[in-house]
């Protein structure tokens, strides 16, 4: 007889808990409001910023919001590029020149006068954790800062941070190219994610499509229902034999397949 094997997860990850709730806003326009709120628990930042600069392209800020203070993000970016991004060397790949992704921890202190002053005390910023990509010409950053009112960030955040970053940063460069890309976001998303889909797996069937496409849309059980004029049970046995098709479990591991095709 074979045994089967069960077992509770483990609801206390917080980097779990915060990325599975960000997969869930995938392609949605709440996405940049939300991320500060849903990686709290892990990295309890009052603002982020999520940029790409360097010599060899042309600074571009993607994502930035605040969390229980006046939004002054787009201001920081605004005094970054003021000066201080051209002499900016805290993301600097100095030990290891060759493309990389690496993790950055800085407090104000520790920042050039002139960029402190711009964009650190000018804001109320007094630290910075970030997940950097490096490349040839370049390098795409995503910073979360502490601000004046807040404690420093503890090891066990910094822990946490370097837990979900990896992660985080595919995430987050999926969203900017669902953003920059309309058919995979919005309703027309529908027979985006469908065709992505059947690449993964032709064998599922329309009503496996139907209701694995709005779940890659961020929809709820009864949501999916409503739309599809479907029982909530009728939506999860569909939802379950597809994930059957496709050797998984969660929704997270559904948008893992998916982005990957």
């Amino acid at each position: 007889m074979t045994l089967m094997r069960k077992w509770s997860p483990d609801l206390s990850n917080a980097p779990v808990n915060a990325l599975q709730g960000l997969i869930g806003l995938l392609g949605q326009p709440g996405f940049e409001s939300a991320l500060l709120h849903h990686l709290n628990p892990v990295v309890p930042a009052a603002s982020y910023s999520i940029y790409r600069t360097g010599p060899g392209c042309t600074p571009q800020l993607f994502m930035s919001s605040s969390l229980g203070i006046p939004d002054t993000t787009r201001s920081c970016w605004n005094a970054y590029l003021s000066g201080p991004y051209l002499q900016d060397r805290t993301f600097a790949n100095d030990e290891n020149p060759s493309p990389d992704t690496v993790l950055c921890h800085i407090t104000a202190q520790e920042v050039p006068v002139v960029h402190r002053e711009r964009v650190y005390e000018a804001h109320g910023v007094l630290e910075r954790v970030s997940v950097v990509e490096h490349t040839e010409s370049s390098v795409f950053a995503i910073n979360f800062y502490r601000h004046a009112h807040q404690s420093p960030f503890s090891d066990a955040h910094l822990c946490g941070f370097e837990t979900l970053a990896p992660a985080l940063i595919a995430l987050v460069k999926k969203q900017i190219a669902i953003g920059e890309n309309p058919c995979l976001s919005g309703r027309g998303g529908i027979d985006a994610w469908r065709h992505r889909l059947i690449q993964v797996n032709q064998k599922l069937t329309a009503r496996e499509l139907d209701v694995c496409t709005r779940l890659l849309m961020g929809m709820t059980h009864d949501g999916i229902a409503d739309d599809l004029n479907l029982s909530v049970p009728t939506v999860k046995t569909y939802r379950n034999r597809a994930f059957s098709r496709l050797g998984i479990h969660f929704r997270s591991e559904l948008y893992a397949l998916s982005i990957r095709s």
